[in-house]
């Protein structure tokens, strides 16, 4: 408990997460995009891979360009959900860059394993939601990346698998972690074990993905039924969103008595925020909350 109040006095203001941005700005790379959708769907910020020739696999460039989106979308007010998705039909992220790490010395692998895996941390704790729509293949690093988002839907043809132990190497951007706290010890040691590819209806059986949807004409099922869900979270109070995620992220790694005292501490950041008064006016004046995120 002592390290739990240590945290709750160290806690930042709420107005420090707060950092406004006039503009928005675009990410556009040969191997990434980042987009912000308007209208119906504003607050909602869409993260393509588009390496069509590599099948998405993680290069050098990818793993640098994704970085760079992630430390942008931080310090996005306006932005609430994040989207992962392919911009290349029939294929998530094939993983890892066999062709440009085969051209890698010995030692520049060590480094750039560990720069992915980082890539994976970043993700996991970026502030917003993030969903990952799994419309294709997702092997590897692809599947990785996918675990380390809060939320995933999956085609029911996508296929996906840590397969590693094919290559005699194991998962190294934090899947023997990641999949075993969201399907299971039993469940990761089998699939990690054998190598095994499933598609999406299994992953569904297994926990690893929230929905599972049939896959459409256009091929972005996962992707549409994700826009739909983003839907749901972005009206919601941004600071709230964030501050959820936190309490949950920190909470599910320690005992429950240590995971409600950092409920207490983020609840306590919405307590003096404006959004929390106005979605206390606009439930007693029935109409839609205005969030500003403040």
């Amino acid at each position: 408990m002592a390290s739990i109040a240590k945290f709750t006095r160290c806690l930042k203001p709420v107005q420090m997460l707060q950092v406004s941005i006039r503009t928005l700005t675009k990410i556009k790379d040969d191997d990434l995009q980042l987009e912000y959708l308007e209208g119906d769907k504003k607050g909602i910020a869409v993260c393509s891979f588009t390496r069509p020739k590599a099948k998405n696999a993680l290069s050098k460039n990818l793993v640098v360009q994704f970085r760079k989106t992630l430390d942008l979308l931080k310090f996005e007010k306006s932005i609430a959900v994040l989207i992962l998705r392919s911009g290349v039909p029939g294929v998530f992220c094939a993983g890892a860059d066999l062709k440009e790490r085969a051209t890698m010395a010995e030692s520049e692998v060590g480094p750039f394993v560990a720069s992915a895996r980082q890539l994976t941390v970043d993700l996991s704790d970026l502030p917003i939601p993030t969903i990952a729509a799994v419309d294709g293949a997702a092997l590897g690093g692809g599947l990785e990346l996918a675990l380390s988002c809060d939320l995933r839907i999956a085609a029911s043809v996508a296929k996906m698998g840590l397969v590693e132990t094919r290559l005699a190497i194991i998962p190294g951007a934090g899947g023997t972690q990641r999949l075993t706290r969201i399907a299971g010890v039993s469940v990761a040691k089998e699939l990690i074990f054998t190598a095994r590819v499933i598609d999406g209806k299994q992953a569904a059986s297994f926990g690893i993905v929230n929905h599972v949807v049939e896959q459409n004409e256009a091929g972005d099922a996962a992707f549409q039924r994700s826009l739909q869900l983003a839907q749901e979270i972005a009206p919601n109070g941004p600071v709230a969103l964030r501050m959820a995620k936190l309490a949950i992220n920190r909470g599910i790694e320690v005992d429950l008595t240590s995971g409600l005292a950092f409920e207490q501490a983020f609840y306590a950041q919405v307590i003096p925020t404006k959004d929390r008064m106005e979605g206390i006016r606009a439930f007693i004046e029935k109409r839609p909350p205005q969030y500003q995120g403040e």
